[in-house]
């Protein structure tokens, strides 16, 4: 039985992964045509690099993802820690709102932040997308810094008052570098969101901002091209070194 589990599991790996080793092996095919195997090369990478619009692309892409990370880690983080110490009415909506965010079809997001951005006249660029992906990455930060709070010892936080500490030395000398771990992680968790999303970038975005995947997504439509491997190689490299670091710093020291 135990054997069978295993198999079972195995199989489901290797459908969800064998797709994306495929595109990572093709990515290093001398063929320009992704059916064909010509033997190794690093041509596409080398290509890749010389591609002004791909790399433009990849920095704005960068830049929207450390900002929005940056600023979504210092929201949710102060989120996280309001739901956590004080009480107040509407605790409790305010909490099962910040699920519902993540449980959301990102189409729903989207299009509601695309007519929030019209009615406002904002004209379509960085800023509508820095806005979206803060909106997008705030609650998986508090979910991620709340998780940490939850084991959080109530008795520090009275001998740190016993002592004198106000909330700004409470918070910035006391509660801050024991959910360190957990900031990281959700700052680490919004930076692979944002790099990697779409559905809300489209609706957000225009023309004279153009993000990563976005123009990926623009080039496949005429077919996968060897570069556009080797980019996605790249992306998913980078995304699970990301999401391993966190999930490293979300593990619970001993």
């Amino acid at each position: 039985m135990r054997s069978i589990k295993t198999a079972y599991v195995l199989l489901i790996y290797v459908l969800l992964y064998l797709p994306i080793g495929v595109l990572i092996l093709y990515s290093f095919n001398a063929s320009k045509f992704s059916t064909e195997w010509k033997g190794f090369t690093l041509m596409w990478y080398e290509k890749l690099s010389s591609n002004d619009g791909l790399i433009e692309a990849a920095l704005h892409s960068l830049n929207i993802a450390l900002f929005s990370s940056l600023l979504a880690t210092l929201i949710g983080t102060l989120g996280a820690v309001a739901l956590f110490r004080h009480r107040f009415l509407g605790k409790k909506f305010l909490e099962s709102m910040v699920y519902i965010l993540i449980v959301s079809p990102e189409i729903v997001m989207g299009i509601s932040l695309l007519m929030l951005f019209s009615a406002a006249q904002m004209p379509m660029g960085f800023w509508t997308l820095l806005i979206a992906h803060i909106t997008l990455c705030v609650p998986f930060v508090i979910v991620t810094v709340a998780s940490r709070l939850a084991n959080f010892d109530q008795s520090v936080i009275e001998a740190a008052k016993d002592l004198g500490a106000e909330e700004f030395t409470l918070f910035y000398k006391v509660v801050l570098p024991m959910i360190a771990p957990s900031v990281i992680a959700g700052f680490l968790l919004s930076f692979t969101l944002s790099l990697d999303d779409v559905i809300i970038s489209f609706f957000v975005t225009g023309p004279g901002y153009e993000i990563l995947p976005l123009k990926i997504y623009s080039m496949v439509r005429v077919g996968v091209k060897p570069e556009i491997n080797a980019l996605c190689t790249i992306m998913f490299v980078l995304t699970i070194f990301v999401v391993l670091l966190s999930q490293y710093l979300l593990k619970e020291k001993r």
